[in-house]
């Protein structure tokens, strides 16, 4: 399958993030086969899936593909955006989903590791939260992603600096399940898929679709909804959006006004 490798042993599927030339990017293609990946493990009743890249890798994902982002009038990141459909095809995967890291987590691929089940992490991964960097308005569901991972103050420290938090620190906020060395991050994280896979899946099925329902459990008056998107409108109608993107593809610093 373009861009992806896929294998299953047992009752643990893998799928290995495989496009190098884009920094694993998330784009269309590489969704769609991811989703259409986690379909058929769900048909095959593979108990266990690890999300990864491959070795050694420096970038576990660039996040967005923003080449693929609209460059103004029109919501960046709408229900019908990729990656809506990735975290929601990882959530109601009824087998537990291990994101199994190294390297850079960026943007879009922050809420991907962090709508995993269980997250295990080198020393060399990073996780930076980068919509300000560009000038996009991230969506309520991704935010809710994000403060159902980490506490509120550290979702604003991520989405206001854009720096990237190291694993050490991730591991020491809860964002993350362990702290691996390199050397033993493979062997440590089949250990554990093994020890899910040996355990009852249709409770583990149930139990991951209960904690799920309780996790969305925030209500949002009509009235409330259309606020934030109102305010997300005057954000990807601004004219630092279009300078944001605009600035990625030309490969600069972008300038912002504020405007």
């Amino acid at each position: 399958m373009q861009y992806l490798e896929t294998k299953s042993e047992g009752t643990i599927g893998t799928i290995t993030l495989n496009h190098p030339e884009k920094r694993n990017a998330l784009s269309t293609p590489l969704v769609d086969a991811i989703v259409e990946t986690l379909d058929g493990f769900a048909r095959e009743r593979m108990r266990v899936v690890v999300l990864r890249a491959p070795p050694g890798m420096k970038i576990w994902s660039s996040g967005h593909d923003v080449g693929e982002l609209p460059e103004g009038g029109r919501d960046p990141l709408g229900w019908d955006d990729p990656l809506r459909y990735l975290v929601r095809a990882i959530e109601e995967c009824p087998a537990p989903v291990i994101a199994m890291i190294e390297g850079g987590v960026w943007g879009g691929a922050c809420e991907v590791a962090f709508a995993c089940d269980l997250i295990i992490a080198a020393p060399n991964a990073t996780f930076a939260v980068t919509p300000a960097r560009l000038g996009v308005p991230y969506n309520v569901t991704g935010m809710l992603t994000f403060l159902n991972a980490c506490s509120l103050r550290i979702v604003k420290e991520m989405a206001f600096t854009a720096r990237p938090v190291s694993a050490e620190r991730a591991e020491r906020l809860g964002i993350i399940n362990y702290l691996v060395p390199p050397e033993r991050l493979e062997i440590f994280t089949y250990e554990l898929a093994r020890d899910i896979a040996e355990n009852a899946p249709l409770s583990i099925s149930v139990m991951k679709e209960q904690l799920r329902m309780l996790a969305g459990a925030h209500p949002m008056s009509p009235r409330r909804f259309e606020r934030v998107q109102g305010l997300r409108r005057l954000v990807y109608d601004s004219e630092d959006y279009a300078e944001g993107i605009k600035a990625f593809k030309e490969k600069r610093k972008p300038k912002f006004s504020g405007q």
